[in-house]
């Protein structure tokens, strides 16, 4: 099996996403440049990383949207080959793509928002929580566009299908987020989206390593 990583000009969590790999599953990720044709042989996984891709002109994820190595990458994903996993910047990317429904627009606050959250898991029978042992964990989050939006319609159809798998705690939203909303997958289940960063919170030097749970169980799902 081979994970990639797509890295964009501008990615910033690219590296923390290849350490949070090589730790919980013991493999070397393929780092793959957004100007690619096609993703690695036998990739099975594909993660699209935090940062501020193409400086974030436009809207935030916009131009990633459109890099080359995408199409064969959107190809793979709607014909269910991979997961694909998209991560604060590539959460922006995955929703700017139309893969996953709705959009990330400004905090509500107007400002760069940079701290731990507390997070419920909505639903923990999923590739994305399984391996969370309790119902709520606390990861970092650090975005200028996070706020999900979506139309009542399309929250609706979240909610009765279970594709929210993250919510901010009612009382801990950083960014204004409708629903509370911090992380959702398609209807397939193989792609999703969280703006919180798992890949930071893995190793000794965090204080934190309840991310770890995160890749715990996509690597028992995916392998």
């Amino acid at each position: 099996m081979n994970v990639a990583i797509i890295v964009f000009p501008g990615s910033n969590c690219d590296n923390d996403l290849k350490r949070a790999v090589k730790k919980v599953f013991a493999i070397e990720p393929t780092m793959v440049w957004h100007s690619e044709g096609e993703l690695p042989p036998d990739t099975r996984l594909v993660f699209l990383p935090g940062g501020f891709s193409y400086g974030d002109y436009i809207r935030s994820g916009a131009i990633a949207a459109n890099s080359p190595i995408m199409r064969d990458v959107y190809q793979k994903a709607l014909a269910q080959k991979i997961y694909l996993i998209g991560i604060c910047n590539g959460f922006q990317i995955l929703v700017e793509s139309q893969l996953l429904p709705g959009v990330l627009i400004r905090n509500i606050s107007l400002t760069f928002r940079a701290k731990e959250v507390t997070l419920d898991i909505n639903n923990k029978n999923t590739p994305y929580s399984r391996f969370f042992p309790n119902e709520r964990c606390i990861l970092p989050v650090a975005h200028m566009d996070g706020n999900y939006y979506a139309d009542p319609e399309t929250l609706r159809q979240l909610n009765d299908n279970q594709q929210i798998i993250f919510q901010y705690a009612m009382e801990d939203n950083p960014n204004g987020s409708l629903n509370n909303i911090a992380g959702i997958m398609n209807e397939a289940g193989n792609v999703f989206g969280m703006m919180p960063h798992p890949e930071r919170a893995v190793g000794k030097q965090f204080n934190n390593q309840q991310g770890v749970h995160f890749f715990e169980s996509l690597r028992e799902f995916v392998a």
